[in-house]
């Protein structure tokens, strides 16, 4: 199959097997082939050896709750601290990473408007009369504005934008089995810089690194390092460590949780909404398969707002067929709801949350030229449409 042919087909969002063609019954007439159904993947049990002695319980029974018997992991994270609140499958959660799918258009976002590529009422035309400015275009996830985006940022920008943003290295402090993610070494072959910035290709990302992220857009522009407690006294005496301050505006993150709102409210992660208790919820979802791993991948990265209090979730399955972003948007809505209902973020809603420390309390030398650079100090694929 030519190059061309097969990035049209991706970007269509579809690849399908053309080896068999069906011959259409005549009208009215009932098929006597029974449509083949695909077994349901085996259950699977995602906390087997978990060690969860600094977990705050709460969040991680209903974390397990919500995720049930399937391959995949959950990521909670107080937003505003860095504090994992919970791992549910650590062993997964802390491998190399998977293709990131659609939430990479997060960084693609982050990227164009601080570059001044779009502002977010630009609107692009991606058919003859079909057109997206970034807040729907976040809500839908549409592949074609996020792959006119790449083409216009070009290689070096994404990939800065994208280790800014702490993609491609360690997302916590000390969890020694954690493995970082990678980043692209080279604008894809097929697909060029649109497969890149639309789907993640060449990307691998962590449920950590996408959780650090997220919260880094949740609470202003902050990249904490992330502290994952073992025992109850650790958990008690967190204190939050600052990676780095993001070198943006901040108002471009006020632009892109509108179109991470939009995806709750009626985009991609619908199956997130938390009507029933009102309290808002952003989020980002990706569908694609990950044919390092054989694997469909379904994400979703996303934090909700109660008061000043912010909690990141994070949902990766890797599974089949039926493995999608909306799947894990499911999720991560079931997790809001249960911690609601449970009244856990009463005592939020009248919390204020203490301003960022100051830059020079991040760990001595843990910052590079480059990144001093970010801050502006002196230097010491079968991918779909969400």
């Amino acid at each position: 199959m030519k190059p061309l042919l097969i990035v049209s087909l991706l970007f269509a969002g579809v690849l399908e097997s053309a080896s068999t063609v069906a011959t259409p019954a005549p009208k009215g007439a009932r098929s006597t082939v029974a449509r083949k159904r695909r077994p349901a993947p085996p259950p699977v049990d995602p906390t087997e050896g978990d060690k969860i002695d600094g977990d705050d319980l709460v969040v991680r029974r209903a974390a397990v709750a919500a995720l049930g018997p399937v391959k995949g992991s959950v990521v909670v994270v107080d937003a505003n601290t860095g504090r994992v609140l919970t791992i549910v499958n650590q062993k997964l959660a802390l491998q190399s990473g998977f293709i990131p799918c659609s939430t990479i258009k997060l960084v693609t976002s982050v990227a164009a408007l601080n570059e001044h590529v779009v502002s977010r009422d630009t609107w692009i035309h991606t058919s003859r009369y079909v057109s997206y400015n970034l807040t729907t275009a976040l809500a839908k996830s549409n592949n074609q504005y996020f792959a006119v985006l790449g083409k216009q940022l070009g290689f070096e920008r994404v990939v800065k934008y994208a280790q800014m943003l702490g993609l491609g290295e360690k997302a916590a402090l000390d969890i020694e089995q954690e493995q970082p993610g990678t980043i692209a070494p080279e604008p894809p072959v097929a697909g060029g810089m649109g497969l890149m910035t639309a789907f993640g290709e060449g990307f691998s990302v962590t449920p950590l690194e996408l959780a650090a992220l997220v919260s880094a857009i949740a609470n202003g522009g902050t990249l904490y390092y992330l502290q994952y407690p073992q025992t109850p006294p650790e958990a008690e005496n967190v204190t939050p460590r600052i990676k780095r301050v993001l070198n943006i505006d901040t108002n471009w993150l006020s632009d892109i949780r509108q179109g991470m709102r939009g995806a709750v409210d009626y985009g991609t992660a619908r199956r997130a909404a938390d009507d029933e208790n009102g309290d808002p919820v952003f989020g980002k979802t990706g569908t694609c398969t990950d044919f390092r791993v054989s694997s469909h991948m379904g994400w979703f990265g996303s934090f909700n707002e109660v008061g000043a209090y912010k909690l990141a979730v994070v949902v990766m399955l890797a599974g089949g067929h039926e493995t999608n972003g909306g799947a894990a948007a499911g999720i991560a809505g079931a997790i809001y709801r249960s911690l609601a209902e449970q009244r856990y973020f009463a005592a939020a809603r009248n919390w204020q949350v203490e301003p960022p420390a100051p830059l020079e309390q991040a760990e001595a030398g843990s910052l590079s030229n480059d990144l001093l650079e970010f801050l502006g100090a002196p230097s010491v694929a079968e991918p779909d449409s969400q």
